[in-house]
């Protein structure tokens, strides 16, 4: 179920594109499934379906779902890698976090801690949200 923060300084399409790319890598949508209407999602968060279609037009972009005329949009087969490869190159972010965490004082122990919590927190995530589903 999508979830949009209006008083978020991120703009509800990106809010849109985040949780749909979240939902496939969590395997809440899959390949081939087909993705909420623009006029039933717009109906249901209450929100301009321009700026839903913005949205599927950005995931459309990245290749993350396909559109098929006169049919919807579907979750593309091969979007577990792409956003997984989108991902993979904010790791030069995340050593350039690091080397500024490291500089600051934080302990290799204090990150790992860190990175342990991340994780766990993770896969118990994973199952929560696999429990809910996303309308149509």
């Amino acid at each position: 179920m999508f979830q949009v923060d209006a008083m978020s300084r991120i703009p509800v399409y990106e809010q849109i594109v985040e949780q749909m790319e979240r939902f496939v890598l969590a395997g809440i949508m899959r390949p081939n499934d087909k993705l909420p209407s623009v006029r039933n999602l717009s109906v249901e968060l209450a929100i301009n379906p321009n700026t839903i279609q913005k949205a599927y037009t950005e995931l459309d972009r990245r290749g993350v779902v396909c559109s098929v005329p006169g049919r919807g949009s579907f979750v593309a087969a091969d979007a577990v890698e792409r956003i997984g490869g989108s991902r993979r190159m904010k790791l030069n972010e995340l050593k350039e976090l690091m080397r500024e965490l490291k500089l600051a004082g934080i302990t290799y122990g204090e990150v790992e801690e860190c990175f342990k919590a991340v994780f766990a927190e993770n896969e118990d995530s994973k199952y929560e949200m696999r429990g809910g589903n996303i309308s149509d």
